[in-house]
């Protein structure tokens, strides 16, 4: 619940909702990783609430997207990483206005409070639009240029170690990234820096 609890803004006892905001009902859901981990996540009731009217779905780059990154890499001779955001879509600010009634998993202190949703909360219709969006200013951040053939493929020009010129790519699946670079650590490292 400590990863989760980023998401909300716990109101004071008698502190207004603010004005526009809907009542949000929430659940908890537990999973065993392949590591055999234990996972808790709270969760939005999304069928609950209404439809948005736009695209709300994150994009994933392509099979053939990936497939040329690959034999661009073995081509230049640089190194692929790969890496998962943890917790992704809780490092997005919200476009829903949403409160909700606190539960057990809030403690004795905070059980029966009302709290703001500040974060793109898993379950809410628009999460992956909010986490998409968040990336994408992430990505213009650090100075990397969308492809126009694949979205998700992001490059910016970078030197070797050597002196050489090239491109250094970047590919998304959602929440895992795919690094084509002579130097992927640091550039996983500001991704990091971004979203902690």
């Amino acid at each position: 619940m400590g990863n989760v609890r980023v998401a909300f803004q716990i109101l004071e006892d008698g502190e207004e909702l603010p004005v526009g905001y809907s009542e949000l009902s929430v659940h908890m859901i537990f999973d065993v990783k392949m590591d055999l981990t234990w996972k808790a996540r709270l969760v939005a009731n999304w069928h609950k609430t209404p439809d948005p009217v736009e695209s709300t779905y994150e994009g994933v780059v392509s099979r053939e997207s990936v497939r040329i990154a690959l034999t661009y890499a073995a081509m230049m001779g640089v190194n692929v990483w790969v890496a998962d955001i943890q917790n992704a879509y809780l490092s997005a600010p919200t476009s829903e206005k949403f409160w909700i009634i606190c539960g057990d998993e809030f403690g004795v202190t905070d059980k029966g409070g009302k709290a703001v949703v500040k974060r793109a909360l898993y379950g809410t219709k628009t999460a992956g639009r909010d986490f998409r969006n968040h990336l994408r200013d992430c990505m213009d951040h650090f100075g990397y240029t969308s492809c126009r053939a694949d979205t998700n493929l992001w490059m910016r020009m970078s030197t070797k170690n050597g002196g050489e010129e090239y491109y250094e790519y970047i590919l998304l699946y959602v929440d895992d990234c795919l690094v084509i670079s002579d130097s992927p650590k640091e550039s996983l490292l500001q991704l990091g820096k971004y979203f902690t």
